[in-house]
């Protein structure tokens, strides 16, 4: 924040404090040129007005307000650039990597550094709580874990919190990101797969655009027709024929029959295409658009995020999803 707009808060802040504090001194005075609870030249419908103070107790409490924020204001950040005399933060909002986050809060956690972060000391006491919970699921086979209803309720906590902004609060998915409640999985869907995907992220090999190798649409629109062929279904546009001639370039990932690099036994991630599963759609022009223009997924890496622990936990609810 500049200096301009630091000064303006603070002085439209204190300011407000200081405007309480002479409205009730003079809310306190007397005006009416009569003593306290003597009757007033005022009179409606037959009730005469006493010229009475302002209760006292009222008064009192907001005196009391008006000190506390001045305290408030001198112990903790919200006069413009002033950090307050505790040093207290909510969290660290100047860190620009995960890195520099660690960094800070490993700092600010050592005795002695004057400076108090809500955010890392609820994450220290959490850890300090929960932590035993965690490293005692860790010691525990995936599949052995996918079987503890207790351990899938944290895991399904963790992984709403953390992974259904992409895949769904249900795990099934939507266009571009997979649904983790079937047995259909581009890197293997074993335990020890799936915790290695979650740890270290994917980042799709790519399907390069082949528009230009396949001469144009109508060649795009054989592969197509061929693609389409394998789960059993007809194009409207396209030659089968002919795209099954020119899927000799695809086999070395998708297989010769379309069987996918998964069950060829190769960490390509390339999807079979002779059932009627679609990370992208599976209707004509969106099965064009993926040869026409290719496709590469990427998905973050958690261990540096969430940690092996919770990342086991996360492995064992989405294990146990496709279990089902």
């Amino acid at each position: 924040m500049s200096s301009f707009w630091s000064i303006w808060i603070s002085v439209i802040t204190l300011g407000s404090l200081v405007g309480c504090f002479v409205l009730l001194k003079w809310c306190l005075r007397n005006f009416a040129g009569v003593d306290e609870g003597e009757p007033m030249d005022h009179t409606f419908d037959g009730i005469q007005e006493l010229n009475n103070p302002l209760p006292r107790w009222w008064s009192i409490f907001f005196l009391v307000t008006i000190v506390w924020g001045f305290v408030y204001l001198a112990l903790y950040p919200g006069l413009g650039n002033f950090a307050g005399l505790l040093g207290w933060k909510s969290s660290n909002q100047d860190v620009m990597t995960l890195e520099d986050s660690k960094a800070q809060s490993l700092a600010n956690l050592q005795a002695g550094s004057g400076v108090l972060v809500e955010y890392d000391r609820e994450v220290a006491r959490a850890n300090e709580k929960y932590g035993p919970i965690f490293a005692a699921y860790a010691e525990r086979d995936i599949a052995d874990l996918a079987t503890d209803e207790d351990a899938l309720k944290v895991g399904q906590r963790l992984f709403l919190q953390n992974c259904a902004q992409c895949h769904g609060s249900d795990a099934r998915g939507t266009t571009g990101f997979p649904n983790l409640t079937d047995n259909d999985w581009l890197y293997g869907g074993s335990g020890a797969d799936i915790k290695h995907s979650v740890l270290a992220g994917r980042k799709a090999n790519g399907m390069m655009p082949w528009k230009a190798a396949l001469g144009g649409d109508n060649g795009v629109n054989d592969v197509a027709a061929y693609v389409l062929s394998l789960s059993g279904r007809s194009a409207s546009v396209g030659d089968a024929q002919a795209g099954k001639e020119k899927f000799a370039m695809c086999i070395a990932c998708h297989g010769d029959k379309g069987q996918g690099s998964d069950a060829m036994g190769i960490a390509l991630g390339a999807p079979a295409l002779n059932d009627n599963i679609w990370l992208y759609g599976g209707s004509e022009k969106a099965v064009q658009q993926s040869i026409r223009n290719g496709r590469a997924g990427v998905m973050p890496a958690w261990k540096d995020i969430l940690g092996e622990e919770k990342v086991h936990v996360i492995s064992a609810y989405v294990y146990s999803l496709s279990q089902k």
